[in-house]
């Protein structure tokens, strides 16, 4: 391929004037994808990002088969029963699409396919399906579908019965629906078209026009959402309204779909809350009277605001509370404590309560699908960096498990026994302790030289689990030491490691990532022309901040889909998700949080320094981060950088914030991703170096 020249792109100023501020934003016209200059910039850029990366064109599509070749293809999930069916999701070989699919009664039963993704895909760049809702009596099924990968789905009613797919169409929804409980009344949420806020929750009544449809609310505040959802006892419909600080519910007798929606308690800033129903009463998951790690309370159905909310399960200062599931016999508590996942199992009794033992010094451990209430089976999963997931079912009584299935690893290369996984903690500069799980080959020799790709998100409370991943192998066999350092601005140590890394707290969620960093050098896991760091979304914004703050530190890294212009971004407010982030990053239309995200937005500020080799990607249609964002702040990074250092960028035409749409078409873009690391550690078969 014939070398193509760096990209160019106009400067045209803008002022941008908040507080008396003023900022130039030079390429802030580049925000109109209808604009030709700015397609043809796109363009530009992945005719760059191809021409330098030519020359490992052969290298990631050996990547993309060695990863595709230890996946499952012909692979199903583990079959679940509810209300007389048991449902199952399969693959096909060849095939990108999931194939949804129910036997009745028995899994002996002839095979149902309620819908086949590879089908409906057809004609399509992206395809998704959203959630599939059944109605009470299994004859219809209420599905979403997105074309666009803006997350905007369209809803449609298909009779399982006869295979009609009804001519109605809803439009900007959310993607799933709750029936109520006489088979053809169901529920919705729709998007404003243009923010993308869930902001209204209808009522359809089957067999009548969609005009029809009655709103039955409206959130009129922009720094919330609405969901909607039935009570495992199925006797509720709920109505959530949600922002990142405060919860609003509201309740309604699925038996009797005319009436009005109760608020269950009303929304107090600061104050969250989910419900379980069981029996005469809701137990309630909440923070209220300041218990940050979350306590359990109780209040009978007939009067449920929060002064009448009883202690169940007090508030524990080292135990974060994250979920109950609710059972005939039992229920189930989710926790998590000193980082480490743990499932606790109660009989409502109280003659027995024991948790689930677990041995690994790193792990993941969660409570799976468990829709049937009468069961004494708890379906749970577990993994751990050196483990494959599996899906578990455990008897409550006889404390008896059956693994359902474990995730096979093919190509014949793996085995766990090969591969070491540990939990190291890094010293932050203000002396908090920072965990790290790590996993590696048996093999690697750990010194100076050695590669590494440190990861983490660090927003929105978000905690990553150390999880087993078949196609991180691809670095782990090269010699590659995996890090996820698990920074404030996640849950990993508690609420309280959430609220210490956002707002006025935010740059803890930085530096704690910079001082991983260091930590791996200076104990000799790496060093500095050997460390790679790489994160997405809020995670790209991480990557955007450390390397303006400490570039020195890494040879490569790779942001992927990055909220990089945080100032700008937080100030519109008719970008999509804008106002539910206030209470994540602040609202900079007060001046004390538009000093404070002035000081660490990437964007405004890239200085006239060295940068490491930089891989950016992005989606034309991504909704959660617009693609401008990242071709502004690699327009200007091109400008300012003083280094001869690789910065290419990378954009799916087709695509938005989740990437290719198809099981396999993803793992290209991770192979694009290896392969401009491995490059970079002269990792790439000799034949196809530059």
């Amino acid at each position: 391929m014939a070398k193509v020249n760096i990209p160019t792109v106009k400067k045209i100023p803008k002022e941008l004037i908040k507080h008396d501020d003023v900022r130039i934003d030079n390429y802030y016209w580049l925000n109109d994808k209808e604009d030709k200059d700015v397609l043809k910039y796109l363009k530009d850029e992945n005719s760059y990002y191809d021409s330098l990366t030519a020359h490992t064109k052969d290298f990631q599509e050996e990547l993309f088969l060695e990863m595709k070749g230890r996946i499952k293809e012909d692979d199903s999930s583990v079959p679940y029963k509810k209300n007389g069916y048991w449902y199952v999701t399969r693959y096909e070989k060849g095939k990108e699409y999931p194939i949804f699919s129910r036997h009745k009664e028995t899994l002996d039963a002839a095979e149902e396919i309620m819908f086949n993704g590879n089908e409906m895909a057809k004609g399509h760049e992206y395809f998704k399906i959203g959630g599939i809702s059944i109605s009470p009596d299994n004859n219809l099924a209420v599905f979403g579908v997105d074309t666009v990968s803006r997350r905007q789905y369209t809803l449609q009613v298909k009779n399982l019965v006869t295979g009609e797919i009804y001519a109605d169409k809803i439009e900007d929804t959310t993607g799933g629906a709750v029936w109520a409980n006489d088979n053809k009344t169901f529920f919705y949420t729709k998007k404003d078209s243009v923010t993308l806020r869930s902001d209204k929750v209808y009522k359809h009544t089957f067999n009548t026009d969609t005009k029809e449809d009655v709103l039955v609310f409206h959130e009129k505040d922009d720094t919330f959402g609405v969901g909607v959802y039935k009570t495992k006892s199925k006797k509720y419909i709920v109505i959530i309204s949600y922002s990142t600080l405060t919860t609003e519910m509201r309740t309604l007798n699925a038996d009797t779909p005319g009436g009005e929606f109760v608020i269950f308690s009303p929304r107090v800033r600061g104050l969250e809350y989910s419900i379980s129903h069981f029996e005469n009463c809701f137990y309630v998951l909440t923070n209220k009277d300041q218990a940050t790690n979350f306590k359990l309370m109780k209040v009978s159905e007939e009067k449920t605001s929060h002064e009448y909310w009883q202690e169940f399960i007090p508030h524990r200062k080292e135990v974060l509370l994250e979920d109950v599931d609710i059972f005939k016999e039992y229920y189930v508590l989710s926790e998590r404590e000193n980082g480490l996942n743990a499932i606790k199992i109660i009989r409502w009794d109280n003659t027995n309560s024991y948790y689930l033992p677990f041995n690994d010094e790193t792990y993941t451990a969660y409570v799976g699908t468990n829709p049937d209430y009468d069961t004494s089976i708890l379906r749970y999963g577990y993994n751990s960096m050196t483990t494959p997931s599996s899906v578990i079912d455990f008897n409550m009584d006889t404390k008896e498990e059956v693994v359902q299935k474990e995730q096979e690893v093919l190509g014949g290369k793996f085995s766990k026994e090969n591969y070491i996984s540990k939990r190291i903690w890094a010293t932050a500069r203000d002396g908090v302790k920072v965990p790290m799980s790590i996993v590696y080959h048996k093999d690697t020799k750990i010194h100076e030289d050695t590669p590494v790709l440190q990861y983490a998100y660090g927003s929105y409370g978000s905690t990553i689990d150390p999880y087993f991943s078949s196609i991180r192998l691809s670095l782990l066999d090269r010699g590659f030491i995996f890090a996820i350092a698990h920074i404030r601005g996640g849950e990993y140590l508690g609420r309280q490691w959430y609220e210490d890394g956002k707002l006025l707290k935010k740059k803890n969620t930085f530096t704690d990532f910079i001082d991983c960093s260091k930590y791996l050098i200076e104990n000799k896991y790496t060093s500095k022309n050997h460390l790679y760091a790489m994160g997405g979304s809020a995670g790209g914004l991480l990557m955007g901040v450390v390397m303006n703050m400490a570039p020195e530190l890494y040879n490569g890294i790779i942001a992927s889909v990055p909220f990089v212009d945080v100032v700008t971004t937080m100030l519109d407010d008719s970008i999509p998700l804008t106002t539910g982030e206030y209470d994540e990053w602040g609202n900079p239309n007060d001046k004390k949080y538009y000093d404070y995200m002035k000081d660490y937005s990437p964007y405004d500020n890239i200085t006239k320094q060295k940068y490491p080799n930089i891989l950016v990607t992005t989606g034309l249609h991504d909704s959660q981060v617009q693609y401008f964002e990242p071709a502004k702040w690699v327009a200007k990074l091109r400008e300012l950088k003083t280094d001869s250092n690789i910065l290419i960028f990378q954009i799916n035409m087709d695509a938005g914030h989740g990437g290719a749409s198809g099981r396999f078409e993803s793992l290209k873009e991770v192979a694009q991703e290896y392969a401009f690391i491995l490059d970079l550690e002269g990792k790439t078969p000799k034949s196809q170096k530059k």
